[in-house]
């Protein structure tokens, strides 16, 4: 008989609890959307569109960036509409030849800092660093290679 009313107050005490809390306007651990989608622009090139397919891109990749180098190299960083982020570069732009790999290098699980600088590694551990002003390769070895970016 003790051990029912001591049972009966502790079930009376967690739903006045529990109802408390829903009635507080706080989510009980329902987790928070973190998808923050950047301003994106025109769509992306056909070609990214198709190395976005095989690298699991949700939908149409949008540019969020493109920039030359000096060195000739054009870079676009594309966003799905996921928000996931796409690397894809090429010597001599979207004009030159296209070889994947050898002239061009497509990355996904690109991270964005939040100040304008996009950072992607490759499968051998070279990190891609881009923003407005520079493009930073960061070798497996450690060596650094910087280019300018320049006006088209």
């Amino acid at each position: 008989m003790i051990a029912t009313a001591l049972l009966a107050i502790i079930g009376l005490i967690g739903g006045y609890l529990l109802s408390e809390r829903r009635g507080s306007g706080k989510p009980v651990s329902e987790p928070s959307p973190t998808l923050s989608l950047l301003p994106a622009y025109q769509a992306c090139l056909d070609r990214t569109q198709e190395m976005g397919a095989q690298f699991g891109a949700n939908g149409e990749l949008r540019q969020v960036l493109r920039v030359r180098t000096e060195s000739r190299s054009v870079i676009w960083i594309c966003q799905d509409a996921s928000g996931a982020l796409f690397y894809h570069a090429n010597k001599g732009g979207a004009e030159a030849p296209w070889v994947e790999n050898k002239t061009a290098l497509f990355l996904a699980g690109v991270q964005y800092d939040g100040t304008g600088s996009f950072t992607a590694t490759a499968s051998d551990g070279a990190t891609f660093t881009v923003s407005l002003d520079r493009l930073v390769i960061t070798h497996n070895d450690g060596t650094r290679e910087e280019q300018a970016v320049v006006q088209d």
